[in-house]
């Protein structure tokens, strides 16, 4: 038997081995460890201290993907995006160079008004956040609930159970030198318990183990399906909080996205009684979408 080991050990390996570069991979010498309940208590803390949001942004759509074979992206808007908790949200887009309002949305309570100029004047159209009939146009099934899900990472409810995982994400990748930048990160799951001791999953929160914060938000629908998928860039602190300057919503259903970039924000400053008021002037056609 030792014969056979001296042979498999020098003999095989030495005459038979070949050797080949594969990617070296890198990792930061520092991270955080954090327990399943500590994850997702940073998580809902910071959703708690947002009370109001008022940005001022640009925003670029992009339409089109694997379906299409093709994308769009159309040109961007600079405009304004207002939150108050809990669910009242104001949406303003400007258009490019005269300054006017190319779109004014008001939602609450789940439903929303909005209006967008057209050649033939001002359109109104009245909805709610459910899409019975959905569009062709991946962007005419955007509601307002998918603004406030994405832009604040929402905390976690009572009635939702939380799991983690660990992971890495590749940062940086440099073919000619064969090596590879990662980050060991947290990926917090939010269910929620349908029928019996059936759980469904809801969100997936990715968080940097570096920085502690959310890189990526992945939302689920009741089959099972990513419907959106956000990420998080750039962050700056902003009244003592952390926020990202730069917001990408990618719907891949619908195979549209939205790029968010906060050119100026402040939190949590009280907003007058009329800022997420959008009268409709009297006589004017209103359209219903379903």
């Amino acid at each position: 038997m030792p014969v056979l080991v001296v042979w498999m050990t020098g003999g095989l390996t030495g005459c038979f081995s070949t050797t080949r570069l594969v990617v070296k991979t890198q990792a930061p010498s520092v991270y955080q460890t954090y327990t399943v309940g500590q994850v997702e208590q940073q998580i809902s803390d910071r959703d708690r201290a947002v009370k109001t949001l008022n940005a001022q942004v640009e925003i670029t759509a992009t339409t089109g993907g694997g379906k299409e074979g093709k994308l769009k992206q159309y040109t961007s808007f600079t405009g304004y995006i207002f939150v108050q908790k809990p669910d009242a949200l104001r949406v303003i887009l400007q258009l490019p160079v005269i300054g006017s309002r190319a779109l004014d949305m008001v939602s609450w309570n789940h439903s929303f008004t909005l209006m967008h100029a057209s050649s033939h004047g001002n359109v109104w159209v009245q909805g709610t956040d459910t899409v019975t009939t959905p569009s062709k146009n991946g962007l005419e099934n955007l509601r307002p609930s998918i603004f406030l899900n994405s832009l604040l990472v929402p905390g976690v409810s009572a009635n939702q159970y939380v799991a983690m995982t660990e992971s890495t994400r590749v940062l940086h990748r440099d073919l000619r030198r064969k090596t590879e930048t990662v980050e060991p990160i947290y990926n917090l799951l939010v269910l929620q318990r349908t029928n019996g001791d059936l759980l469904r999953m809801r969100r997936v929160v990715h968080v940097s183990r570096v920085t502690m914060l959310p890189f990526q938000q992945d939302i689920y629908d009741d089959q099972g399906e990513v419907v959106t998928q956000a990420t998080y860039d750039s962050y700056q602190t902003y009244a003592g909080l952390p926020f990202p300057t730069v917001i990408t919503i990618w719907r891949p259903l619908d195979e549209y996205s939205l790029k968010i970039v906060v050119t100026k924000l402040i939190l949590n400053r009280p907003f007058d009684p009329d800022q997420f008021q959008l009268t409709i002037p009297p006589g004017t056609p209103v359209q219903k979408l379903q």
